[in-house]
């Protein structure tokens, strides 16, 4: 017996049809989830009060980055992974060297660079000593002899009769510091894949509707 298959020609045009629709479906989907999830993890950081700047570090790109394809897909990211993740898991930071971790204290002021300013760059620019001062009862001390500007930061004292001549902390050492988990990224991370099926259909629905 022999048996002759003739595939009709509109069931082709069909098939053909109904993948780019899902092409397209996917694509879209794809797209609306990874921008969704940059737009969510930046609302996050900056609700956390960790400033645009940073929030706008995150960034999202398509794949594929021109045209559509059933395996589409997103990635989102931040240019500032380091800071982004150390905000997100809470991690215990140590000194590098196994001493002290040198906290600024406002008599300190801030450091050219921008941020926190380091017991070396601080003693070169106002050209003072710090003191190492012990405390059992509580974090130790990094102090300077000298007087307090109208900013209440510390600097050089130019009285000959020591007048306004203070002993001012200005930095805390402390062993470790535990940064407090301010972010939780993976919950939006979630929230958006489980939100993949349902977009996929929506935007099939409409290619289907136009």
């Amino acid at each position: 017996m022999r048996l002759k298959l003739d595939i009709d020609p509109d069931i082709v045009a069909m098939m053909a049809a109904e993948v780019a629709a899902g092409e397209r479906a996917v694509t879209a989907a794809m797209r609306e989830a990874g921008t969704g999830l940059k737009s969510a993890w930046r609302m996050q950081i900056t609700g956390a009060g960790l400033g645009r700047r940073l929030a706008n570090s995150i960034r999202n790109q398509n794949f594929p980055r021109s045209g559509e394809s059933l395996d589409a897909a997103a990635l989102v990211w931040s240019k500032a992974p380091v800071i982004v993740g150390a905000h997100d898991t809470g991690p215990l930071i140590r000194s590098k060297d196994g001493f002290w971790l040198a906290i600024p204290l406002p008599a300190a002021g801030k450091s050219t660079r921008g941020g926190r300013i380091t017991p070396g760059e601080w003693e070169r620019r106002r050209g003072l000593r710090l003191r190492f001062v012990y405390r059992r009862t509580g974090p130790s001390l990094l102090v300077a002899e000298g007087r307090l500007n109208t900013k209440g930061q510390a600097v050089v004292s130019r009285s000959k009769i020591g007048r306004g001549k203070v002993t001012a902390p200005i930095f805390l050492l402390v062993p470790q510091v535990k940064l407090p988990k301010r972010l939780d990224l993976a919950r939006d991370a979630a929230r958006t894949l489980d939100s993949v099926p349902g977009l996929i259909v929506t935007n099939w629905v409409e290619v289907r509707l136009g």
